[in-house]
């Protein structure tokens, strides 16, 4: 079957299968949450190595093709897997058979979609579905945004918001040859490992609006940027912060976000 462009399909080589595989480590006893299966190419030697491997695929014609392999271990759910509700996965008898049981989630995700499903996933844990951890492939450059450190041209509002809440870790970087049809673009396996929120905030939504506020003139000073908003109480905020506006959005530390939004207006 031919990749489809609108669905930002790329099928991973069977070289690069073993490699992907090896960074995850599946093991007998876990239940995998597979988004994106496409043909199959990490469905399988997951199946085969663990317990349950439940997978969204929103292709219906790759949905039925999973379907008609019967794959050992394997349930289809046919859908967007940022619209389907999960009930059918959690619940499903030859999926996830307890819905306190650890869930880890693998995935070569379509990059068009990459980042609006990290923060699902993210909701998803904050909301009590038990992630153990998501190894999945992502655009390098979205991969080199999610890891970025405070300081760095790549460091922004996907880092902040995913480092408040996940321990991230770049695995394994792919060229465009690993791939059939070979993308325009470099490809990296990151592991998330979701936590509760740290540091802790008071308003988790006004934390969000800040950060998307304060990244969205990156040549601003904080403080200008700040201002656009609420320009009477910017200078009050960045004081009871202990933060100097004339910094940078992207010189700030996480945990300086969070000491501000404590503070800031709502």
């Amino acid at each position: 079957m031919r990749a489809r462009k609108r669905f930002g399909q790329h099928f991973l080589e069977p070289a690069w299968v073993d490699k992907v595989i090896a960074a995850i480590e599946p093991k007998a006893d876990d239940t995998f949450l597979e988004i994106g299966p496409g043909r199959g190419a990490l469905t399988r030697p997951l199946a085969a190595r663990a317990k349950a491997v439940t997978v969204y695929e929103i292709d219906r014609d790759l949905a039925a093709d999973l379907r008609a392999a019967a794959i050992p271990n394997m349930w289809v759910v046919e859908g967007d897997f940022l619209t389907a509700p999960l009930e059918p996965a959690i619940r499903h008898p030859s999926a996830i058979r307890s819905p306190q049981s650890a869930i880890r989630v693998a995935g070569n995700l379509p990059y068009n979609v990459a980042s609006p499903i990290l923060f699902r996933l993210a909701e998803l844990y904050a909301s009590g579905l038990p992630i153990a951890d998501a190894t999945l492939m992502l655009q390098r450059e979205v991969a080199e945004r999610l890891t970025a450190a405070p300081g760095t041209k790549e460091y922004g509002v996907l880092s902040v918001l995913l480092q408040h809440v996940a321990r991230l870790e770049l695995v394994l970087k792919l060229p465009a040859g690993a791939f059939r049809p070979a993308p325009k673009v470099l490809s990296a396996l990151v592991r998330l490992q979701f936590h509760v929120p740290d540091p802790p905030v008071a308003d988790l939504a006004r934390f969000e609006a800040l950060v998307r506020l304060a990244f969205s003139h990156r040549r601003k000073t904080l403080g200008n940027a700040l201002r656009r908003r609420a320009a009477d109480s910017t200078s009050a905020a960045l004081a009871a912060a202990g933060l100097d506006g004339r910094r940078r959005p992207e010189t700030l530390t996480v945990a300086e976000f969070a000491r501000l939004a404590d503070v800031y207006p709502q």
